[in-house]
């Protein structure tokens, strides 16, 4: 089969993302080695700014480890709050240029911008005009790649990080992928790479020159998906984002816990953020979920159904409150690992029967969640929460 040459697929890769976002509020860490993650004896890294890279840190390291790699890096906590508002921001800019937009995490996503290039110019043009924008509206800077399928935008986003912008032409597809390692092909992982290295093959170029019969018992039944990647050949289509099925916030803790104020605290503070996630979004749920880790790593999972959607913080935090009692009840010299909270079975607010939330949900309460909204996202973490958080315990 034909591969398809006459999409404009465009890949968009925030540089350093969450760290990127620290110096954007305060300028003063621009230029330091900056390491974003969990700062407990558990913690990893979520993000490293290019000058802590250099150090050998990179995301998922052990934060420990991370330390003694470059000891002198700044090491903060994540705000995901903070970070999801500026992703908005971006792919805000996103969707200005096309309604086909795959986001993949906050900070990445793809964009098929086929039929807008009579809008915006060239497929060249539109990928500078994107990166102009985030960078003049967000403060932020984003890597660009652009070619005629995902694989090989993904790959151009890659090439010349951070700030960079790369065009991969369809007559120039093999000049780009043969002299890159093997390494750099989607599924060829840590236990493939050395046993194709071991028959000689190092690079894309040679893989796609490599008799099918070597590679074979290498790749198994993969084998052609992966010399069709060699040959720069991918047909997937960017698939828009469909509306969240859940909405979930959890975190392990740095020690475990077993204070029963401490982690209702917590359930508080994880209430308030998926209720604001869910009216930003104009939904309400149905349904409540509670995870619970102990340290022999056992999880449970308890969940009810409201009798109508709310996305009230005080009705969801209610219904939180007792699933984790109810557990509680028959665990209570049980540490606490891992503590999480969700909702499932949403609704747009607009259409639900009961759009004024639970039925036991008050328009005082609907009316206070939208103060704390409004002062939320204008101030952030400087904003206000419920006084039950203030009992979470402080990181160390």
């Amino acid at each position: 089969m034909a591969a398809v040459t006459n999409r404009a697929i465009i890949h968009v890769d925030m540089d350093a993302f969450y760290a990127s976002v620290e110096c954007l509020d305060n300028p003063d860490l621009k230029g330091l080695p900056l390491i974003v993650g969990g700062l407990g004896p558990r913690g990893v890294v979520a993000t490293a700014s290019y000058e802590a890279r250099v150090f050998g840190v990179h995301s998922a390291l052990p934060m420990s480890q991370a330390r003694r790699l470059c000891p002198q890096a700044c090491f903060i906590r994540p705000r995901i709050a903070r970070y999801r508002q500026k992703s908005e921001e971006v792919f805000a800019i996103f969707r200005d240029f096309t309604p086909l937009v795959e986001g993949l995490s906050l900070d990445e996503a793809f964009l098929d911008v086929s039929g807008s290039l009579k809008l915006f110019g060239s497929q060249l043009e539109t990928g500078w005009l994107i990166k102009d924008r985030i960078k003049q509206e967000t403060g932020l800077t984003a890597s660009v790649g652009l070619a005629h399928n995902k694989f090989l935008a993904k790959l151009g986003s890659d090439a010349r990080k951070p700030d960079g912008l790369v065009y991969v032409d369809p007559s120039q597809v093999q000049a780009f992928l043969d002299p890159m390692p093997i390494s750099r092909l989607w599924g060829i992982g840590k236990k493939t790479a050395p046993r194709l290295k071991a028959l000689g093959i190092l690079t894309i170029g040679q893989l796609r020159r490599a008799d099918p019969s070597i590679i074979q018992p290498v790749l198994g039944n993969r084998c052609d998906h992966f010399l069709r990647l060699s040959r720069g050949e991918d047909d997937r289509e960017v698939t828009p984002d469909r509306p969240d099925k859940s909405i979930s916030h959890e975190v392990t803790f740095d020690q475990n816990l077993s204070d029963r104020d401490e982690l209702l605290a917590e359930l508080q503070k994880q209430a308030e953020d998926v209720s604001r996630r869910l009216r930003a979004q104009g939904l309400m749920a149905s349904t409540v979920v509670v995870k619970i880790r102990d340290p022999a790593f056992h999880t449970v999972t308890r969940s009810r159904s409201m009798r109508a959607c709310s996305n009230s913080t005080k009705t969801l935090y209610k219904m939180a409150r007792a699933l984790f009692l109810n557990w509680r009840e028959n665990h209570r010299t049980t540490p606490v690992r891992l503590l999480g909270m969700g909702v499932s079975g949403l609704e747009d607010s607009h259409i639900s029967d009961h759009g004024a939330g639970d039925l036991a949900d008050s328009r005082s309460e609907q009316e206070l969640d939208r103060v704390f909204d409004s002062i939320n996202q204008r101030w952030g973490n400087a904003g206000i929460v419920h006084g039950q958080t203030l009992k979470r315990k402080k990181a160390p």
